[in-house]
């Protein structure tokens, strides 16, 4: 912890470039991803403080809409493309991500009972070719493109599709190689961006 105290004793010793960040943001992207200390958006994107509002979730699961019991993650995803106007909407898994590891296995999460309700958010299952595989990367391309769905479902966003104001994107991050995969529709599979 330490490190992380000192760097942040002197990270505001800069004001100049900073000061700019006061009059307000407008990033073009939302990012939603996992909750994973391994997955850093800004790092992965290069983007720079207000380029990227970031939804980080445990397993980057886009919960189901529901006006009648407003949720965190929807407040975010409506605000990030009602009021800031995002072009862009980023779902990013991750391999090695322990979320879609313990669906894929089954693990017995009665030990951490708000962890198992959670992702009983997941959506469908995601299915695994090799459910030993430790990346979990058939699973976790197959999670992203359920939150896809899921959040296709939102009306903020199913508005902004139809009216072509908003894109969805499906990413695939590699925690071992650095490497970043898109799911392209035309191959309906996960390609080197």
């Amino acid at each position: 912890m330490q490190p992380l105290i000192d760097n942040a004793r002197t990270f505001g010793q800069r004001p100049e470039e900073f000061a700019k960040l006061a009059e307000g943001q407008s990033p073009q992207v939302l990012f939603i991803t996992c909750s994973d200390s391994r997955v850093v958006p800004a790092l992965i994107t290069g983007a720079r403080p207000g380029e990227l509002f970031e939804l980080r979730t445990a397993g980057n699961i886009v919960p189901p809409y529901g006006s009648d019991r407003p949720t965190g993650e929807a407040a975010t995803i409506e605000y990030a493309v009602e009021v800031l106007g995002v072009s862009d909407v980023v779902v990013c898994g991750h391999s090695h991500c322990g979320a879609v590891g313990a669906l894929v296995r089954g693990d017995d999460l009665d030990a951490v009972p708000a962890v198992r309700d959670w992702l009983a958010h997941a959506a469908d299952e995601p299915g695994a070719n090799d459910p030993d595989d430790p990346t979990v990367m058939q699973a976790v391309q197959n999670h992203v493109l359920a939150q896809l769905l899921r959040l296709r479902s939102y009306p903020c966003v199913e508005k902004r599709l139809a009216d072509g104001r908003l894109r969805v994107r499906g990413w695939y991050y590699e925690v071992h190689t650095g490497a970043v995969r898109e799911h392209s529709v035309d191959t309906d599979g996960f390609e080197a961006l």
